[in-house]
């Protein structure tokens, strides 16, 4: 069985492909610019999630309020790895430090249903002191998944959903540097369930 933690992404050599859900107002601006612009927030903390199920039953395939727009942001695999560094773990621990840079936190991976798995995904939140660097130095491009991402959930609604997988982003095992993986993975859970 796959190991509990485990992160999972579309990725190459040089970038990493993350998600993030928003209404048409942030997201039309994005990606007009290729990164965020105003009205976007660069004062509260923005979440990435690298697991495209996680975000369709997070933002219920794009049809949530406020989340109608579904992007793919691609970003360096560097500037992921400096994000990683700069996490704290925050699954499970209310201790953890509220003004880290960056959070890390895991959540039962999805169905294409929105059933919950037993493999966890990460999301990583950035706080206000490295959204910046992320829009500015990390992002290399975004694209916007939404007519994608309707097409998918009709299918799926419809009782089709091997047909919606072709339609998916094709994600593998993320090689985390061990000593990463060892400090963002939950130290009771880890290894094989």
């Amino acid at each position: 069985m796959a190991p509990l933690y485990q992160v999972r992404a579309s990725f190459d050599a040089r970038t990493i492909v993350v998600y993030q859900a928003y209404a048409p107002a942030v997201a039309e601006p994005a990606l007009r610019a290729g990164r965020f612009v105003a009205p976007f927030s660069f004062r509260r903390m923005t979440w990435i999630k690298p697991s495209f199920l996680w975000l369709m039953h997070r933002s219920n395939w794009a049809r949530k309020a406020g989340q109608e727009r579904v992007l793919a942001v691609r970003m360096s695999r560097a500037g992921w790895e400096e994000a990683l560094e700069r996490a704290v773990l925050t699954t499970g621990d209310p201790g953890a430090p509220a003004g880290a840079d960056v959070h890390v936190q895991w959540d039962p991976e999805r169905s294409a249903r929105g059933a919950a798995l037993n493999h966890y995904s990460i999301q990583v939140g950035l706080g206000r002191q490295v959204i910046r660097t992320f829009n500015e130095d990390w992002i290399l491009g975004l694209a916007d998944l939404t007519p994608t991402v309707r097409k998918a959930a009709a299918l799926v609604q419809a009782g089709r959903a091997q047909q919606a997988r072709r339609l998916f982003p094709e994600e593998r095992v993320y090689p985390l540097p061990a000593p990463l993986e060892a400090r963002l993975t939950p130290a009771s859970r880890r290894g094989h369930g």
